[in-house]
């Protein structure tokens, strides 16, 4: 059997799992999130291997057909895996499938999903900040009479907001796919999930100003119970052009 040819999940597990060389194997993607597969989805699965292991399983580092897709690492490469990097929330909502290390492949998955607070404190005062640009720039648009430059910025804030938003939580963001899902299961402590999906599908559309600047208010509040206020407070009198009249 090559790489290239035809393989099952089901099958792949199995073969997998009787391979002492093999430490784990973790789902990820919409096969992992509950509701969330549809009949287009293939199997995303990582291979863990014992450190410095050999088998004859890396013949299938690549795999990928519409059916099965196959990141084979060693147990070091997966500890590092999206720390930092686009992959964090797809490994953080990631389900184990098999973990031979008592709980050490959950742990790992675990502190994926958890910012610690330092990363957390750094990255949520990043995107503080390149939100309020976003903001400043589509309301300055929108009073200059440039609507498409407006609504674009309004589009660009909305990212970065949910970034921060997550951030605060000491969670990495949700892929868009995945943004309703997570947030009906694990809600952003402070926020009414409804009322935040509802104006970010507004802004992002219309570029509001009013409902821009309403959002803006609560982020702000919320940014400085956090201990962001030097951020906010850098952009000096431009805040006013953010905040509700």
């Amino acid at each position: 059997m090559t790489a290239q040819e035809p393989l099952s999940y089901d099958a792949f597990v199995e073969l997998a799992a009787a391979d002492a060389a093999v430490v784990g194997l973790v789902l990820k993607g919409s096969r992992a999130h509950e509701g969330m597969a549809t009949e287009h989805s293939d199997h995303d699965l990582y291979v863990i291997l014992a450190d410095g292991a050999t088998t004859g399983l890396t013949r299938f580092a690549g795999h990928r057909t519409p059916a099965l897709d196959l990141v084979i690492v060693s147990l070091d490469e997966f500890r590092a895996a999206g720390m930092p990097g686009f992959e964090r929330y797809a490994l953080a909502r990631a389900r184990i499938v098999l973990d031979r290390l008592d709980g050490v492949i959950t742990r790992i998955v675990a502190d994926k999903a958890r910012l610690d607070a330092g990363e957390a404190f750094r990255e949520a005062g990043g995107w503080l900040d390149a939100y309020a640009n976003s903001l400043y720039r589509s309301v300055k648009n929108d009073r200059d009479g440039h609507a498409l430059a407006a609504r674009l910025d309004a589009a660009d804030s909305i990212r970065f907001l949910l970034e921060l938003l997550f951030a605060l939580d000491r969670r990495p963001r949700p892929y868009n796919r995945y943004l309703e899902w997570e947030l009906a299961r694990f809600p952003l402590p402070g926020w009414d999930t409804g009322h935040l999906l509802v104006a970010a599908d507004h802004i992002s559309g219309t570029g509001d100003v009013p409902t821009q600047r309403r959002l803006f208010a609560q982020v702000e509040a919320a940014a400085r119970r956090a201990g962001h206020g030097a951020v906010l407070d850098a952009w000096g009198e431009d805040l006013h052009l953010m905040r509700p009249r």
